[in-house]
């Protein structure tokens, strides 16, 4: 009895039943934390899966379930959505249609959308629950630990598809493992030393985002390559919107001023404004090109060059474009061009000093040939592929996956000649 009436003991029992308590409601609510970020870490990376990589290659058609779009889209998307971790890919209509899936045997089934994922489809948001593998559009999953599902919301030309990623619940329940391995010596030295732990709570949090970090520099290598379609519809967006209403704001501006009923001083105002609108339409005008070439094609990418060489003839440089008849060539093959042609005519304004500039595409059965010749300064072989020359280089790249090749010519003094071979399909 004496004991429990000491101070010291009363303390230390006291000091144990409470870092007792601490520790295991600090693991309990550690736990439940940890599960909450594991969960949310899913939905982040099924989002940036959804829209760095899926949304910017989906063709309109894949919405309505057109057998060939989802070919081409399956095609298109390759590997880029093999990340560690994920089980399965389905993308769904509104109306409950599987139009994609890396399971091909699942394209084209059709089955009743849950509650949840109707509500994800209407708000946009993402939403992650257990999966019930009884279910019969999961008949090809097989998980003894069970499954997470996420999903999100795409968008293919303003029709909503539902972005749909399984992960493994035991994969999650490792990554819960780690939160709360990282947490866990945190949580009772913060009890006995805060101080002390600082070291181990760094190192654990280091570790996690390190983790992180790698997976997400895989998605984002994935997004640049999906990342035209988006200048694409940035541009188109720029020039049938901003663009277009300047242009009308002009024209209105311009028949105010013409009218006779407008005061001449008045018109001489309206004839100023009329002036710097068109100039400001001009401006957007370049910027759209710069980005992108709306509705680029093989029958319009003369036109697109044109455009895209005109500062060169206000510098003052002698310009020559030629394109064949360039026939059934694919939009990929034709993007491909002009963003080497443009990545050609930039370095020559910025670098040649040339005197003349020559674009020409000519198709051959299977292949188009871009060359861009300048008559310039040029440089030493081979410089273009220095650490500070990522445009070329990056080119350079994305010719060779489309089955091309790009190569340079120059040398001091004797110009530069930039040529692109790639297959028309």
């Amino acid at each position: 009895m004496r004991v429990l009436k000491n101070p010291v003991a009363q303390f230390l029992a006291a000091g144990i039943v409470i870092v007792t308590a601490v520790v295991f409601v600090s693991d309990a609510l550690s736990h439940r934390a940890a599960e909450r970020e594991a969960i949310a870490d899913a939905r982040a990376t099924t989002e940036l899966m959804a829209k760095a990589i899926a949304e910017p290659l989906v063709p309109p058609g894949l919405a309505y379930g057109s057998h060939s779009s989802a070919r081409w889209f399956g095609a298109q998307i390759g590997d880029r959505l093999k990340v560690d971790n994920v089980e399965r890919v389905k993308i769904w209509n509104s109306s409950g249609k599987i139009v994609w899936s890396d399971q091909a045997e699942l394209i084209g089934d059709e089955f009743t959308l849950s509650e949840s994922a109707r509500e994800v489809l209407a708000s946009g948001r993402s939403e992650g629950e257990l999966s019930d593998l009884r279910r019969p559009e999961n008949h090809y999953e097989v998980e003894d630990n069970g499954l997470l599902e996420v999903y999100t919301r795409i968008d293919a030309l303003g029709e909503p598809l539902l972005f749909e990623v399984y992960y493994s619940e035991q994969d999650l329940e490792r990554t819960t493992a780690v939160v709360l391995d990282a947490f866990r010596p945190i949580t009772v030295g913060g009890a006995l030393a805060v101080g002390l732990l600082t070291i181990p709570l760094l190192i654990g949090l280091n570790r996690r985002l390190g983790r992180a970090s790698d997976a997400r520099e895989r998605l984002l290598r994935a997004a640049v390559d999906a990342s035209e379609e988006e200048r694409r519809r940035i541009a188109r967006d720029l020039h049938d919107g901003v663009g277009h209403r300047i242009r009308e704001a002009a024209d209105a501006v311009a028949a105010e001023a013409v009218d006779l009923t407008t005061p001449p001083r008045t018109a001489r105002r309206l004839q100023d404004v009329d002036d710097r609108l068109r100039a400001t339409a001009e401006s957007v005008r370049s910027l759209v090109l710069d980005i992108y070439p709306p509705d680029l094609d093989a029958s319009r990418l003369g036109d697109a060059l044109d455009d895209l060489v005109a500062p060169a003839a206000d510098a003052g440089l002698v310009v020559k474009v030629e394109v064949d008849d360039l026939g059934t060539t694919s939009d990929d093959a034709v993007a491909l061009v002009w963003r080497v042609a443009r990545e050609g005519v930039r370095n020559a304004l910025r670098h040649a000093r040339s005197t003349s500039l020559a674009v020409s595409v000519h198709r051959s059965r299977s292949a188009l040939e871009l060359r861009v010749v300048d008559d310039g300064v040029g440089f030493v072989p081979g410089a273009f592929r220095q650490a500070d020359r990522f445009g070329l280089r990056g080119l350079e790249d994305l010719a060779a996956e489309a089955g091309g090749s790009l190569s340079v010519s120059s040398g001091p003094g004797r110009g530069t000649v930039l040529t692109l071979q790639v297959p028309t399909a």
